[in-house]
């Protein structure tokens, strides 16, 4: 089970002992990865000049390394301002598959607290229809947040 505070903790004491920003991005999908079997990739996607980059991510290989803003889940996520959590990937029109076998996906979105500017995003895919859960949504979320307190206090 995911739990957002036990990862920001080990986030924070990474950056106290010096950790710079790329680490730190690696460390938290490391750490996500390792909470739960459902968890099938998990990457960072950094927003820059309407694209989302894949920065750091545990998983297969994919070759959606740059995504268009409005294009897809990742894409939709930024262009609508919200996190998405998609039961059943193949019920949407606008999907991008990462691999064949994803069958649900979730966003949280990577923002500035103060401005609400957005970073990046949290990306998540499971080979099992419905795997993400409110708590996950919630726990990902502590996680986005302290990223994006790192994001506003580096740049």
């Amino acid at each position: 089970m995911l739990d957002g505070a036990a990862v920001v903790a080990q986030l924070v004491a990474r950056r106290s002992a010096g950790a710079d920003r790329d680490t730190l991005l690696r460390a938290a999908v490391e750490q996500i990865d390792s909470a739960s079997e459902r968890f099938d990739w998990v990457g960072v996607y950094l927003l820059d000049d309407g694209w989302l980059t894949l920065h750091n991510f545990v998983g297969e290989a994919t070759e959606h390394t740059r995504i268009a803003v409005g294009q897809g889940v990742c894409g939709t996520a930024v262009a609508e301002n919200r996190d998405i959590n998609v039961p059943d990937v193949r019920a949407l029109d606008n999907y991008i598959a990462c691999s064949l076998g994803t069958r649900s996906e979730i966003v949280v979105l990577i923002r500035d607290g103060g401005s609400g500017r957005i970073f990046g995003q949290l990306d998540l895919d499971s080979d099992q229809q419905d795997a993400f859960t409110k708590s996950d949504e919630i726990e990902l979320r502590r996680v986005a947040d302290w990223l994006g307190e790192l994001f506003s206090a580096t740049i």
